[in-house]
């Protein structure tokens, strides 16, 4: 049986590229009836007379998947946060981190839009850069207008599955114009209205871009933290969990517990301040969650 990947998913169809090839696929009644979604990004098994008529029979084992955006197997994700219009969120940016690392993805982080940064600007939003570089993220200054930062982020899509990730009018598909130009992606402004960006990105697909695979996907909001226990969640803050290893008690949540040495790194500015908030915040989140049944 042949195998391949399915890099788009639209009404129904599954389009399985192997090789050099996509075959036009539906999923198989089994799929639906154990209630199992094929994702782009799937490993899959097909059968097919010609390239539009084909079914998927098997779905290999993930290594991850993520539910927003519906998306399997991937290496890495690229997490686009413009420097204004809108402006840069740690708040936002940390919760996405969570979610990236929660799944054992590889997180890149974007700063787009650099060419519109205003000089009183630049100092603090380089501080957030040292910050996210010094905890051991790879952070790159880009922008589409100028083409800042394309070289240095084509390098790490090499020979990998990417996903572009980030809130709405970040420039995501702006960027993805600027590294593959024949894409064209369809891209708006900001709404003045609503200070956000609007959705143009309406379903994920994967794209050639040099030798990897490049999803640009919808762009969304909020995150929530439905999976993750309260014990894990230090896990998805380096810097946090490196410095619990020397708190006194074993499980601490670096919350209210004595002799804590996340605390403590805190207030040593070790750790940045904001970086801690953010835990906490998260941590209460999913202290306050209504348990699933």
């Amino acid at each position: 049986m042949p195998e391949g990947k399915i890099i788009k998913a639209l009404s129904g169809f599954y389009y399985v590229l192997d090789g050099e090839e996509v075959i036009q696929c539906r999923g198989r009644g089994v799929f639906r009836k154990n209630k199992i979604t094929p994702l782009v990004g799937d490993s899959v098994v097909y059968q097919a007379e010609n390239p539009t008529d084909g079914y998927v029979i098997e779905i290999k084992d993930r290594k991850n998947e993520l539910v927003r955006p519906p998306i399997a197997n991937i290496d890495q994700a690229i997490l686009v946060f413009s420097a204004v219009e809108p402006d840069f969120s740690t708040t936002l940016l940390d919760r996405f981190l969570v979610a990236i690392e929660d799944n054992e993805i590889e997180p890149i982080i974007i700063i787009s839009k650099i060419d519109l940064v205003k000089e009183a600007d630049r100092a603090r939003l380089d501080q957030y850069m040292k910050d996210y570089q010094d905890i051991g993220y790879t952070v790159i200054k880009t922008s589409s207008i100028t083409s800042d930062g394309i070289e240095v982020l084509l390098p790490h899509l090499a020979g990998k599955t990417s996903v572009f990730a980030g809130q709405s009018g970040v420039g995501k598909s702006s960027l993805l114009n600027t590294i593959k130009p024949e894409l064209s992606l369809e891209t708006n402004d900001i709404s003045s209205h609503l200070g956000r960006g609007k959705h143009t990105t309406r379903h994920v697909e994967l794209i050639h871009v040099g030798s990897g695979l490049v999803a640009d996907t919808p762009g969304f909001s909020s995150l929530e933290f439905m999976d993750i226990e309260v014990e894990r969640l230090a896990y998805c803050f380096p810097e946090i969990y490196q410095a619990g290893e020397r708190c006194k008690f074993r499980g601490c949540l670096h919350d209210q517990e004595p002799k804590c040495a996340v605390k403590e790194a805190v207030a040593q500015e070790e750790i940045p301040s904001y970086r801690y908030k953010h835990y906490l915040q998260i941590l209460e989140e999913i202290k306050d969650r209504k348990p699933r049944y």
